[in-house]
């Protein structure tokens, strides 16, 4: 059960002082009539069980950045399936009952997708190979993919998405950074979880022109690759669009427990949401 007692949440990280999630949380709650704080606070993986048990009666939930979506699990008293097919939680529910984790990064990205018209997709570039990656890779499955190429700087690091991918009926390849895939197929889409002003990369126009960009980082904005999309009039996702999409999920689970039930006036919220990023 949540208690309506429960008004104070926040989003945790390290660092943190940069996260737009504040914002965007409070432009939230101010449409739907709620009196709930949100704050970000600066926690590190070592300080994540001490931080979640002193929270009082009053706390409702958290988001978390990484590398704390990982560090999460063992301190959870139970989770959302889709937890530990990702393995990591970006939400936190606290009830009665104890924390229930939740992972909201999937449908993010497949709300990202939707908002330019893709609903689904074979052949997807991804680029980098964290936490961001694996739920992009099990959002794509989702949407049809049959092959994914994963370019990593670190190979090894890569390779548990290719397990990953097995199991979700996925061809993943990893090759270095930088290398291209012979066969000269244009994927459906490219999809970069590098931090901002990381990727060096360079694709040909008719890639450019082809292939959906979805750029997760948001800072600086346009990146330099978003930049040489839009050159080319290609199609370019923002990570702007899979903060907010996330952050959807989240604030359905926060005041129903469910991610997939909508909220009142859900339109009305996301455009409040989308001016406070830009806002902030």
């Amino acid at each position: 059960m949540i208690s309506p007692a429960r008004t104070q949440l926040a989003v945790l990280g390290h660092p943190i002082a940069h996260s737009k999630s504040p914002a965007i949380h409070r432009a939230a709650y101010a449409v739907l009539g709620l009196d709930w704080s949100y704050e970000a606070a600066d926690v590190a993986g070592d300080g994540l069980a001490d931080y979640l048990a002193s929270r009082g009666a009053g706390w409702r939930g958290l988001s978390l950045t990484m590398p704390l979506k990982r560090d999460i699990l063992p301190l959870l008293a139970s989770r959302d399936g889709l937890v530990d097919v990702v393995g990591g939680a970006n939400t936190v529910l606290l009830t009665d009952d104890g924390p229930r984790g939740f992972n909201t990064d999937v449908q993010g990205v497949v709300s990202s997708f939707a908002g330019v018209g893709v609903e689904s997709l074979d052949y997807v570039h991804l680029l980098g190979a964290g936490a961001t990656a694996a739920s992009v890779l099990v959002a794509v499955a989702g949407m049809g993919a049959s092959r994914v190429l994963v370019s990593a700087r670190s190979p090894e690091a890569a390779e548990y998405l290719v397990g990953m991918g097995a199991a979700l009926g996925v061809t993943v390849v990893v090759r270095a950074w930088g290398v291209r895939d012979g066969s000269l197929v244009a994927p459906d889409a490219i999809v970069s979880t590098v931090p901002g002003g990381q990727n060096d990369l360079v694709f040909a126009e008719p890639i450019r022109q082809h292939s959906v960009l979805f750029d997760v980082a948001y800072d600086p904005w346009p990146s330099e690759l978003a930049k040489a999309w839009r050159d080319a009039r290609g199609t370019v996702i923002s990570g702007i669009d899979l903060l907010i999409n996330q952050a959807v999920g989240q604030i359905r689970i926060f005041l129903t427990g469910d991610q997939h039930e909508s909220l009142p006036d859900e339109s009305a919220v996301v455009a409040a949401m989308r001016a406070a990023v830009w806002n902030d």
